[in-house]
C-alpha cells in the first residue's frame, strides 16, 4: 500500500469523516453528504411553483411576493438530520453547502429574478452567542456564493426578545409569542428594494410574518421568503 493512501487510512480510522444524514462512515474527505443521501433528499421544486405550499402559509397575512422552501421537512429523516447537524453540532460547513444548493434554486427561478438582498432572519442576540452563530446567516451566505445577491449587513434586523419555543404552542400563541420582537436598525439599506427573508425551517410562519411585517414598513419595500425547509404534512 502505497504511504499516501495507508496516511488517509489511518487518519479515517481514528478520525471518521461521518456523514450528517445517515451516519455512514463512507464519506470521501471532500464530501459532505454521502451520494445515497444526496440523491433521497426530498426536494420541493418550489421555486418553480406558483401557489406553492409555503407561499399559501402567508395568504392574508402578510404581503409576501414570493416564497419557497427547498426540501420537504419530517420526523427522523435525512433532512431533520441535517438541521440538527447545523443548529445544534456546528456545522458551518453543511449550512454553507446547503445554503449553495438554495442559491443554485432561486438562481434559476424567474420568480426570484429580481431579489437585491438576501435578509436572514436574526436570532435573539443571547441565544446566537450560545450557539456561536445563526444558522440563517450561514445559510445566506452559501446562497449568495450561488446567486451572486448580496447579504444585508450583521445587525441591519434585530431580535429584541427572546421567545419562548414555538413548537408547542398553537397558531394564535404563536402570533402572540413573536408580535413585536423585530426592529429595523438600518433602514436605508433596504429601502426600495426587493428582500428575499432568509430562514432554516418554517411551520406555520409565524416567526417570519411577524418579520415580514416589520421590514414591509420601509418605503418601497417588497419581501418574499424562502427557507430551507418545511413539514411534509
Amino acid at each position: 500500500m502505497k504511504p499516501q493512501k495507508l496516511f488517509s487510512g489511518l487518519v479515517h480510522l481514528f478520525f471518521p469523516h461521518i456523514c450528517p444524514g445517515c451516519g455512514s462512515d463512507t464519506l470521501q474527505n471532500d464530501e459532505l453528504i454521502c451520494f445515497r443521501c444526496f440523491t433521497e433528499l426530498p426536494f420541493t421544486k418550489f421555486e418553480s411553483i406558483r401557489n406553492n405550499k409555503t407561499e399559501r402559509i402567508f395568504y392574508g397575512r402578510t404581503n409576501v411576493q414570493n416564497a419557497m422552501s427547498l426540501l420537504y421537512f419530517s420526523k427522523d429523516s435525512i433532512v431533520q438530520h441535517l438541521l440538527h447537524a447545523l443548529k445544534y453540532n456546528g456545522d458551518k460547513e453543511l449550512g454553507n453547502y446547503l445554503g449553495r444548493l438554495m442559491g443554485k434554486a432561486i438562481r434559476n427561478s424567474s420568480a426570484f429574478l429580481n431579489i437585491d438582498l438576501l435578509v436572514p432572519l436574526p436570532l435573539f442576540k443571547e441565544k446566537e452567542k450560545k450557539r456561536g452563530y445563526n444558522q440563517s446567516v450561514i445559510l445566506c451566505e452559501g446562497m449568495a456564493i450561488e446567486s451572486g445577491i448580496p447579504v444585508a449587513a450583521a445587525g441591519s434586523v434585530i431580535r429584541t426578545i427572546h421567545t419562548e419555543t414555538q413548537t408547542k404552542k398553537h397558531r394564535r400563541e404563536r402570533w402572540q409569542n413573536v408580535e413585536g420582537i423585530f426592529d429595523i436598525r438600518n433602514k436605508e439599506e433596504f429601502a426600495g428594494k426587493n428582500l428575499l427573508l432568509v430562514d432554516d425551517v418554517i411551520t406555520t410562519g409565524a416567526t417570519l410574518e411577524a418579520c415580514s411585517s416589520v421590514l414591509l414598513e420601509i418605503p418601497n419595500v417588497s419581501v418574499s421568503v424562502a427557507t430551507l425547509a418545511i413539514a411534509s404534512h
